[in-house]
């Protein structure tokens, strides 16, 4: 092990060897200048999805999607790329998510003071509101909380250069996850594996559950999109945040790689402040990169330290100072104006800080990231390493383990590179 250190502001730890060899036909589908992005929709419904038997889960999902793809589709295979995004409420109720946050805040003032029979009160309040912004469907008109849409600005990048991204919604396994805890990560990779399994058939044989179904995401209006003969799912990647970053983690796991659908091979996974899947399934044959803000309550997957010596794949691990949970999603982020949406990073002792999270401390301030920075450089990242280990271009290596930094990451960084 081979240690370079200086003042943390990107701390990247990384593990190379050669990458996985690319299709010819999939390299033909790289591009080095942007392309114009197209966008659609698919909604099979919302109990489309339930998970295998074996696995014990009990609940089901939407088979849901919101697609960024290169509009000129014609020029070779193009990789896929699937984001599972993580936990968060499931419904659009602003009236019931205000009432919620305002008796949380009684609750802990009743705490303070030992009043109980205060306290019951607004626990009862709490569980109203509560079943009705983490329920599955939504009641009544009450639109569903679209965290699938969150990464629109990673989808477009990618789909710039030369990737289908299908971001896939995960509201009912939201709805149902409390008290399965040892199940719930497994449910997470079953449904990536059931989308990658109706994108295999529509890429192989232009049928499946998927033909038919996209649509306009504005107007809802069908759109005939060529994807069949045009993805190739033999060069797939996987990007998850939160408890979505679990579950890539889950799917790519070494015990998980049997259960992936027919004609699917994964290539690269990205975990955005994952939480632990529990299951302890580390990973040593797939490419995959971990990062975390400083500021991030959230974030408990010890992926990199648990794999890191076992692998036989590159990977990475990208420290954000002054990054926090919340920021890499649109729609849970407080710019977005989506329902419940909000800065959780905890106050630091000066105005634009906040409290860092080591695990093993201090908690000292760091200058909080603003929300468009930390994205920016989140799809740097993101975005070299798929074009390394999708696309094979070995340019972006130096990025990818810090022996150099992009022009838009500021150049203090932490190093620390095993090989």
């Amino acid at each position: 092990m081979r240690m370079i250190k200086r003042a943390v502001a990107l701390a990247v730890a990384a593990v190379t060897c050669t990458a996985a060899g690319m299709t010819t036909a999939t390299t033909q589908a790289a591009t080095t200048r942007p392309t114009a992005v197209g966008t659609v929709a698919y909604d099979l419904g919302d109990s489309a999805f339930r998970p295998p038997a074996k696995i014990g889960y009990e609940g089901a999902n939407e088979l849901a999607g919101t697609v960024y793809y290169p509009r000129d589709l014609e020029h070779g295979r193009h990789p896929l790329i699937v984001i599972e995004h993580g936990s968060w409420q499931t419904c659009a109720d602003r009236k019931a998510t205000d009432a919620n946050a305002a008796a949380q805040r009684a609750l802990e003032e009743a705490q303070r003071k030992g009043d109980t029979a205060e306290e019951e009160r607004q626990e009862k309040i709490l569980e109203k509101t509560g079943a009705l912004i983490w329920r599955w469907p939504c009641a009544g008109r009450t639109p569903p909380l679209p965290s699938l849409n969150g990464y629109a600005y990673l989808g477009r990048k990618l789909a710039e250069r030369g990737f289908v991204i299908v971001s896939i919604g995960t509201n009912g396994i939201n709805a149902t996850a409390e008290g399965q805890a040892d199940t719930v990560y497994y449910a997470r990779a079953a449904l990536i594996n059931a989308h990658l399994a109706m994108w295999q058939r529509l890429s192989s044989s232009g049928t499946g559950p998927l033909r038919g179904k996209f649509t306009d995401p504005r107007t809802h209006r069908p759109r005939d999109v060529g994807f069949a003969g045009h993805v190739d799912l033999s060069n797939v990647g996987t990007i998850g945040h939160s408890m979505g970053g679990g579950g890539v983690m889950q799917q790519v796991a070494d015990q998980r790689r049997s259960e992936w659908p027919t004609g699917v091979t994964v290539r690269a996974a990205f975990a955005l402040a994952p939480t632990d899947n529990w299951n302890e399934e580390i990973v040593t044959k797939v490419p995959f990169a971990v990062m975390w803000g400083t500021c991030d309550q959230v974030n408990t997957g010890h992926y990199f330290e648990d794999s890191a010596g076992h692998n036989r794949a590159p990977i990475y691990r990208y420290t954000l100072a002054g990054g926090n949970h919340d920021n890499y999603n649109t729609e849970w982020s407080p710019s977005g104006g989506q329902v419940g949406s909000k800065d959780d990073a905890l106050p630091g002792t000066r105005p634009g800080t906040c409290r860092t999270q080591f695990p093993d401390g201090p908690q000292t301030d760091d200058r909080e990231l603003t929300e468009t920075r930390q994205r920016a450089i989140t799809t740097t990242y993101v975005l070299a390493f798929f074009q390394r280990h999708l696309h094979g271009r070995k340019d972006f290596d130096a990025i990818l383990t810090g022996r150099r930094h992009p022009k838009d990451v500021t150049p203090q960084y932490e190093v620390a590179h095993a090989s």
